[in-house]
């Protein structure tokens, strides 16, 4: 029978970090259940429209963005992201993964986020798909010291489960703050979910992919992207291997021709 401490500590890991009722009650007690059921029906009669975490996600992102304003380097954003603590996820996480790579970089790599790898080694794209991206930026010319890689969170969700709504929207500041202080000729968007976080749509890869697409940022400055698998796709999709390859080589004739 596992202690009080170590169920808690299971609950963290998985990402449960909310509790839905004022007290705790025992399901196998049919009069506790059904009394606090009803305090909760009550309580939830009453609960005003913006929630208290809805607040303070609203808060966090606010925060955030005023922050990440204060960095003019990458130094100084970084040490500015090792203080944040306006998101859940750093809590859970070993590692504060930062971007890695070239601060000159024409070409810019954005996945969703750390996994177990890069969570215990601090640094984007270390494991397996790491390793793959590699190879990929190697049938084009170029490597990874060429580039500047990033996720859209620094921080690795429990279980590598997929990061809310919440999560990317108190992150996101400061990877677009690493696409200002960097300007990249090109963004190279690795997966749906990097894609769509970053340009703020819905839209599914396969109707992104063969696209030049186009990255408003907050400046008023416009940068180009274009979106491809992410590699850990491509480990479980062989298949899908042929059409990276020709978003690879789309990648190599527009750093050609511009």
């Amino acid at each position: 029978m596992k202690n009080a401490t170590e169920i808690l500590n299971w609950y963290k890991l998985a990402g449960i970090d909310t509790i839905t009722a004022d007290e705790p009650y025992n399901a196998l007690q049919q009069d506790t259940h059904s009394e606090t059921t009803n305090k909760v029906t009550d309580a939830t009669a009453l609960r005003p429209a913006t929630t208290l975490l809805a607040q303070e996600n609203a808060t966090a992102c606010i925060n955030a963005k005023e922050e990440c304003a204060k960095a003019s380097t990458l130094s100084e954003l970084k040490n500015i992201l090792d203080r944040f603590e306006g998101c859940s996820l750093k809590f859970s996480a070993n590692s504060t993964v930062f971007g890695d790579g070239n601060p000159n970089a024409q070409v810019m790599l954005i996945g969703e986020a750390p996994g177990a790898d890069e969570d215990r080694m601090g640094k984007p794209f270390v494991g397996r798909s790491g390793q793959l991206l590699e190879k990929m930026l190697a049938s084009v010319g170029l490597n990874r010291k060429d580039c500047y890689i990033s996720n859209i969170l620094p921080w690795r969700p429990p279980g590598n489960r997929t990061p809310t709504d919440g999560e990317i929207a108190v992150c996101l500041p400061f990877l677009l703050r690493q696409i200002e202080l960097i300007e990249p000729k090109i963004i190279f968007l690795l997966g749906a979910s990097a894609a769509n976080a970053v340009l703020n749509n819905n839209a599914s890869i396969s109707s992104m992919r063969g696209k030049l697409l186009e990255l408003q940022l907050e400046n008023g400055k416009k940068i180009n992207a274009l979106a491809s698998f992410h590699p850990a796709y491509l480990l479980r999709s062989s298949a899908q291997k042929a059409k990276s390859w020709s978003d690879l080589l789309r990648l190599k004739r527009y750093l050609q021709e511009e």
